[in-house]
């Protein structure tokens, strides 16, 4: 039987973008003071092509953060607040996967979160899910297993990158015990996948072990755009070369590089900087951009592959000692049936 529901791929029509306004301070230690004023500025650039919804912890934090939006001169109008208390602001891996069906009616799917097999603050994200079905309005389909929203990515035809590393290791393991055609077997029936592309490993700095959204990205249905690593002696070169040898085994891609940035280094730690990172919303690509002299060529490259969409650097040297970026702090709403 033919799944009724399907993920659709970030660039089709958003109703919103969901975020959590950033608070805990060990994400970022020693230099949380940026996070929430760059907060404010992806805000601003997201509100000027769709609506912002935004998880707070209380109402003291909504004025703090509408504070900073103002400064920022974000549109206000375009953003609702919902108070709704988080453990950490990376949306994308707790927030709903939303799917849509056939008609264009909009539902959840709540899969379960365990904090990446790695943290034990996550109880409260693990049910922001159920928080936005209700909110919303919307039907919640759970599959009882272990997904990440950074661990997948969809074309919306039927195709989904995701990695091996993340899945199916036994490091970090998200689903113990479940084989690899139990999982594609869910991604067939709440996601509308019909074949899954395994890569192998994700890069150097990772701390989810392995999410895609580091690595490789649909652009279109048929493109997909690949980190790559030229410098044989950077731990990412070999990872990388491999996963590209994949796609290009394939006769139905597009296959497109992007170079790594530099290194990026804090207190000693290397952070997973990455410009496959990237986040589409309406009419615009945020691209994260790390003062680096491959900061120009990405964007270059991205603006042939998003001929219609405006392409934004946005400074993500500070936000990534998080271990995340831009495509790490939001979640795509699709846009449902009229």
């Amino acid at each position: 039987m033919a799944p009724q529901f399907r993920m659709p791929p970030e660039w089709e029509p958003h109703e919103a973008t969901w975020i959590a306004w950033p608070h805990e301070k060990s994400d970022w230690p020693g230099k949380f003071a940026p996070i929430p004023w760059l907060y404010g500025e992806i805000v601003r650039h997201l509100a000027r092509v769709e609506r912002v919804r935004i998880l707070v912890d209380n109402a003291a934090t909504e004025q703090s953060a509408r504070r900073i939006l103002k400064k920022s001169h974000a549109d206000l109008n375009a953003v609702e607040f919902f108070h709704f208390p988080t453990d950490r602001s990376w949306t994308r891996d707790y927030a709903p996967i939303f799917v849509k069906t056939k008609s264009g009616e909009v539902a959840v799917t709540h899969w379960r979160f365990n904090g990446w097999a790695k943290y034990d603050n996550y109880h409260r994200d693990c049910l922001a899910p159920k928080f936005a079905a209700e909110k919303l309005g919307m039907h919640r389909l759970q599959p009882g297993l272990v997904l990440e929203g950074g661990a997948i990515d969809v074309n919306g035809e039927g195709l989904m990158l995701t990695t091996e590393e993340c899945q199916l290791s036994e490091v970090q393991a998200r689903n113990p015990g479940v084989s690899k055609k139990q999982l594609e077997r869910a991604f067939r029936e709440y996601l509308g996948i019909d074949e899954v592309i395994w890569l192998n490993r994700g890069i150097v700095g990772d701390d989810t072990h392995g999410h895609i959204d580091d690595l490789a990205r649909f652009t279109s249905p048929d493109t997909v755009v690949i980190a790559a690593e030229p410098d044989r002696s950077d731990p990412n070169h070999e990872p990388l070369k491999e996963n590209l040898a994949r796609l290009r085994a394939r006769a139905d891609l597009r296959v497109v590089t992007i170079p790594m940035p530099q290194p990026v280094y804090f207190a000693g730690q290397r952070l997973p900087a990455s410009y496959a990172n990237f986040y589409i919303a309406n009419g615009i690509v945020l691209v994260p951009a790390f003062v680096d002299p491959h900061d120009l060529e990405v964007l270059k490259t991205l603006a042939r592959l998003f001929p219609g969409r405006q392409v934004i650097p946005v400074p993500c040297r500070d936000l990534v000692l998080g271990l995340g970026t831009l495509h790490c702090m939001t979640q795509q709403q699709p846009v449902g049936q009229a």
